[in-house]
């Protein structure tokens, strides 16, 4: 077992492991037991109702956060020649085909976002192996496969996210960092919580929103009351 350290053992003293906090106690306490010294990400964990093994229930897809996530993501385009400018002017950090598939292939994946247009999709079909596990394969349902680049690149830049559920029926999301105040982490947790709820499946049955949580790099995590949200 991991040693703790004496800020991490002050952290843990903080929150009260019984207790389920309101959102903005949540939001407040985030800040207050981070013990890291650069600015660390907040994350938020969704435990859903759902059988992630049934295609229905496979929650994914994006929301725009509003306040953004406070991190610069790095988005690279696959496209054809034509598209390159488009893709360039709207900030995309790296631009091609070929040789980024080369690169890939080779487990380069030092980005945060792949956009893609439908011509060169079935190119980069065969690195779903090497993407799909990190989240990183263009997906039209995300709006990363698209002829409209200038937008796909925009997106993320601004705060659009994407999530998508694991096999234990959990969504993880960055949705801040610490550095944030509490207001803003709480409006950004209510706009990813809001977008779940309404992608609720109608074949999910019992309690949709198991159970919340927020933590920061290296700090415990904090139950948020899920009764908060109406779902």
């Amino acid at each position: 077992m991991m040693k703790l350290t004496k800020k991490r053992k002050v952290a843990e003293a903080k929150v009260d492991k019984n207790k389920i906090y309101s959102l903005s106690e949540a939001a407040s306490l985030v800040k207050e037991i981070n013990c890291t010294k650069f600015d660390s990400s907040v994350d938020l964990h969704v435990r859903l109702g759902v059988d992630p093994k049934k295609a229905d229930q496979a929650i994914r897809g994006t929301v725009s956060l509003p306040h953004g996530t406070g991190k610069t993501k790095r988005v690279l385009v696959l496209c054809t020649p034509d598209k390159e400018a488009e893709a360039k002017g709207a900030g995309a950090d790296h631009v091609g085909l070929d040789e980024f598939i080369q690169k890939i292939e080779g487990g380069w994946t030092d980005i945060d976002v792949i956009v893609a247009t439908p011509a060169v999709m079935p190119k980069i079909g065969k690195l779903g192996k090497i993407l799909g596990p990190r989240n990183l394969m263009p997906n039209p349902k995300t709006g990363t496969v698209t002829n409209d680049v200038a937008g796909a690149v925009n997106d993320p830049k601004g705060g659009k996210i994407a999530f998508k559920v694991d096999k234990a029926g959990i969504i993880h999301a960055s949705i801040g960092r610490v550095s944030f105040s509490p207001e803003k982490i709480a409006e950004n947790t209510n706009e990813l919580i809001n977008a779940l709820i309404k992608l609720k499946p109608s074949t999910a049955k019992g309690t949709y929103l198991k159970g919340i949580s927020l933590a920061s790099s290296m700090s415990p995590g904090i139950s948020v009351d899920t009764k908060t949200f109406i779902h």
